[in-house]
């Protein structure tokens, strides 16, 4: 059995060697960011930990508290090329078991296509993990396009997900763990929305976009899209068909929590659009996530197959 994890974050290491100097890192001065002390294995400590699960090899991202997309873009650039650097190391390192996503300083759209050509053609990363928003704006922001139709002819993969608890759950509450719970599968609907009614997907047809945590309340929520899509002129701006027919455009990890959600999730996109991601190491990851999907009696052997590598093998080019 084989399997290939598309959600699996880490803390770099030169930031942590920085903390650990007592030195200032692209603005960030020491005990000013906190760290997940999950996150800080070293490549050899996650190798170890990735065969007691039975993950043979983790798309390794650089976790989203490194997104800074709130910074000046030069200094975000520079942290996010040194971040991609050594993520590129680790595929040279172990080319078997690790492939990459790189970070990109979203808030300077130039500079976040130069970053994603240099990780895609020059490092050899298969795209880049990005949040829900950039300082606030959706991805219809038409000035986001560009970086759209760079990452389409590319053939990179953008994958979407939060910054930690800063969800549009967040103010409303943060109390309960709810801007993770909660708030990720809010933000990651209005992802959806964003690029289906915003005409981001006719435009870049191509564009492989994957929608961490099973995509949200996307799913759940599509037959109101598709109703307002009917009854209301301003939901058909930008679109010619209701947006349940996006569906299968996208790709969704399983990260679901719940057999009867993952289930629903194959039905309603199909079983080739659902790929196995974990969040490794985060404490709201899959404890046993190989087992998980192996034990779930609703899902025939090919559909646990197609979800646990070969969907991500003809995706990644593996």
């Amino acid at each position: 059995m084989r399997s290939i994890d598309i959600h699996a974050h880490l803390t770099p290491q030169c930031f942590l060697r920085a903390m650990d100097a007592g030195r200032e890192w692209h603005s960030i001065q020491p005990g000013t960011q906190t760290v997940n002390p999950r996150g800080t294995w070293t490549p050899e400590q996650r190798l170890a930990d990735m065969d007691s699960l039975g993950v043979d090899v983790q798309v390794v991202s650089t976790g989203a508290a490194f997104y800074h997309y709130d910074l000046a873009s030069g200094v975000t650039g520079a942290m996010h090329r040194e971040c991609n650097d050594e993520v590129r190391q680790m595929t040279l390192d172990y080319p078997e078991r690790f492939k990459g996503f790189a970070q990109i300083p979203m808030q300077d759209v130039r500079a976040a296509i130069d970053e994603l050509e240099r990780s895609v053609t020059q490092l050899g990363l298969v795209g880049a993990m990005i949040n829900d928003t950039v300082n606030g704006r959706t991805f219809d922001d038409p000035e986001l396009l560009p970086l759209w139709k760079a990452a389409e002819q590319m053939g990179a993969i953008m994958f979407v997900h939060q910054q930690g608890g800063d969800t549009l759950v967040t103010p409303r509450s943060n109390r309960y763990h709810l801007p993770n719970t909660i708030g990720n599968l809010v933000d990651r609907a209005v992802t959806f929305a964003s690029l289906v009614f915003g005409g981001v997907m006719d435009a870049c047809p191509d564009l492989k976009v994957c929608l961490a945590h099973g995509g949200g309340y996307t799913c759940f929520g599509i037959g109101r899209m598709d109703r307002g899509w009917q009854v209301r002129s301003e939901a058909r701006v930008n679109i010619q068909k209701p947006p349940s027919t996006y569906l299968n455009k996208f790709y969704y990890d399983c990260l679901t929590h719940s057999e009867a959600a993952l289930r629903m999730l194959i039905d309603t996109v199909g079983i080739d659009r659902v790929v196995f991601g974990t969040d490794w190491p985060a404490d709201m990851a899959i404890d046993w996530p190989v087992s998980w999907i192996l034990g779930l009696e609703s899902l025939t052997q090919d559909e646990k197959d197609a979800i646990l590598w070969k969907n991500l093998e003809k995706l990644l080019g593996i």
